[in-house]
């Protein structure tokens, strides 16, 4: 099976589910299989701010919400939690933060510098940099820079994230792309307002800028945020089909996992949405490094959840998949 054009990429997305359950599903589960020994892959995760100068509509970390305590890991505290990570013999680590320009810079350097010292893989997500900034953090080793486009559609776009444009977001990504850092980058998806066609052009926009990992998931409403005004959360169907795509599309790319399910108090953390994401072709799973007192206010989506590594463990139990650190 080969999936090429928009057209084709709209037509799946339109398919009756029980059709692409039987089909498009089951030959994306099978191309991870063959192509990636069907590997579950375990990713330790730290978000280390929760401070952000930005104004998304869909965010709970937006600067505008003042009901959430806010809280800076000091660096000395990071690089222990990189150290812990080492420990559990996981590889790779993902720190994520909001965009808090007060956080030193400097600091961030560093985590990474340490980070690698102990050998561990590194993504990053801290929103947008100029071009020297790149640089610095791609001379420190940073293997992937993760930033999402979100979604494609301009006007979309200026709607859930008036502090920057598309424009602006997508020349921080062709910085990257020009770097020798990996890029990861995705949509939301289910999006109040947004269409399959939409949908569409975010997969293809994925596969033009052949990203390393699409960390995507579907819209989840935040109270007291403004877009939770205009919609419930994105189709769970949805988000299946687009993640079978993306592994037929790219067989090798990296694809989150921790989804949801229908019961939204479960977050991330819901066992039949994450083995749901597994079974389309899914494969990366995260361990939270968070103390539970601070996990509760890293809230980009509401009831974010996601557990340590005996969660992880379960899944895989489950699942059969081979489990990779």
């Amino acid at each position: 099976m080969n999936i090429q054009t928009k057209a084709e990429v709209l037509e799946i997305l339109k398919m009756p589910y029980e059709e692409f359950n039987n089909t498009i599903r089951t030959k994306a589960k099978e191309i991870h299989i063959n192509d990636n020994n069907n590997s579950a892959d375990v990713i330790a995760l730290l978000g280390y701010d929760n401070i952000c100068k930005n104004q998304c509509t869909y965010c709970g970390m937006r600067a505008g919400n003042t009901g959430l305590k806010r809280y800076r890991i000091d660096i000395e505290d990071v690089k222990k939690t990189e150290d812990a990570v080492k420990e559990l013999n996981i590889k790779r680590l993902f720190l994520i933060s909001g965009e808090d320009p007060k956080y030193n810079f400097d600091d961030i350097v560093s985590m990474i510098e340490h980070a690698k010292n102990i050998g561990l893989d590194v993504s990053l997500a801290a929103g947008e940099f100029d071009t020297e900034k790149y640089k610095t953090l791609e001379a420190a080793g940073l293997n992937e820079y993760v930033l999402k486009f979100e979604t494609s559609d301009k006007s979309m776009f200026t709607k859930i994230k008036p502090s920057t444009t598309l424009e602006k977001r997508m020349k921080c990504i062709e910085k990257i792309k020009n770097s020798n850092m990996m890029l990861a980058s995705g949509n939301i998806i289910g999006l109040p307002h947004q269409t399959l066609d939409m949908v569409a052009d975010d997969i293809m926009l994925m596969k033009e800028l052949n990203i390393s990992w699409a960390p995507i998931i579907p819209y989840m409403p935040v109270p007291n945020t403004p877009l939770a005004k205009e919609g419930g959360r994105g189709s769970l169907e949805t988000t299946i089909k687009e993640i079978s795509i993306l592994r037929i599309m790219m067989p090798k790319v990296n694809i989150t996992a921790q989804q949801p399910g229908e019961d939204l108090k479960n977050g991330l953390a819901d066992v039949q949405g994450n083995l749901n994401a597994l079974n389309a072709g899914a494969n990366m799973l995260f361990v939270d490094m968070l103390p539970q007192a601070l996990a509760k206010n890293f809230k980009v989506i509401d009831n974010r959840m996601i557990k340590g590594m005996e969660n992880v463990d379960r899944l895989v139990e489950i699942s059969g998949m081979n489990k990779i650190l």
